[in-house]
């Protein structure tokens, strides 16, 4: 696509599969160049793309390890040399490293909380100054269930996605007045590979709603986000989760 199109522009980080995936392609149905982030699989990245392609939508795989901030510079400078703006940030991208924190390597500590919280700064850092030109932009990060109400076994992650919420609400009241608007969507139980070996019974009996989420719950909440329809929101967390408390 040509630069010279004033297209608007939607990155979504970790968007091969799963509630990234869902959020790329519902995006590129309200009209946005979907710029997929991946980290280890292409063959997933371009599958979202043939997706997106399928309903009519244009869209971009991009290779990039959000932890590591040369390669992420690299890959967004890339990306800003051929667009005029970039419109939506989705910061999705995260792992699991689960155990007891007690037992808990160092290294799954690191590598949990790097990939939420260091890839947070590293790509929205550089998007925000494109977004700050134009005075115009939305950002919406990924956060859990397990950054509200902590999950046994999952410490890392926990504070990760409760990280991440607190930095996205300080930024928030940093960038208002410069027309940059920052939200968070914390899912629950949510139907992807992150819970394929989760035993679902029993926990559908702490969910009100009785089931768990489809991604496209989530992204559809998150589109909204990015939308001129929540252009009086922002510093918000969003709970989709079936009612769970």
């Amino acid at each position: 696509m040509d630069a010279s199109n004033d297209v608007k522009v939607a990155i979504v980080t970790g968007a091969g599969k799963g509630i990234g995936r869902a959020i790329a392609l519902e995006l590129s149905r309200v009209g946005y160049y979907v710029a997929v982030n991946f980290r280890t699989s292409r063959e997933a990245a371009e599958e979202t793309i043939k997706l997106i392609e399928k309903n009519g939508g244009q869209g971009e795989a991009q290779a990039f390890d959000v932890t590591d901030a040369g390669e992420t510079k690299a890959a967004l400078d890339d990306l800003f040399s051929r667009y005029k703006t970039i419109d939506v940030l989705v910061n999705n991208a995260g792992i699991t490293k689960d155990g007891l924190f007690m037992m808990m390597p160092k290294d799954n500590w690191h590598q949990v909380v790097d990939t939420t919280l260091t890839g947070f700064y590293n790509v929205t850092k550089p998007v925000l100054r494109k977004m700050a030109r134009r005075k115009h932009g939305s950002v919406v990060s990924i956060s859990s269930i397990a950054g509200l109400i902590g999950n046994r076994g999952q410490a890392n992650y926990s504070a990760a996605k409760a990280g991440l919420i607190g930095a996205s609400r300080a930024l928030a009241a940093e960038v208002a007045q410069m027309g940059i608007r920052v939200n968070v969507v914390a899912p629950g139980l949510i139907d992807t590979d992150m819970i394929k070996e989760v035993p679902l019974d029993g926990l559908k009996g702490m969910i009100p709603m009785g089931r768990v989420g489809q991604p496209e719950e989530v992204a559809k909440v998150v589109r909204f986000l990015c939308s001129d329809d929540a252009s009086y929101i922002t510093g918000q967390v969003i709970s989709v989760n079936g009612g769970m408390k």
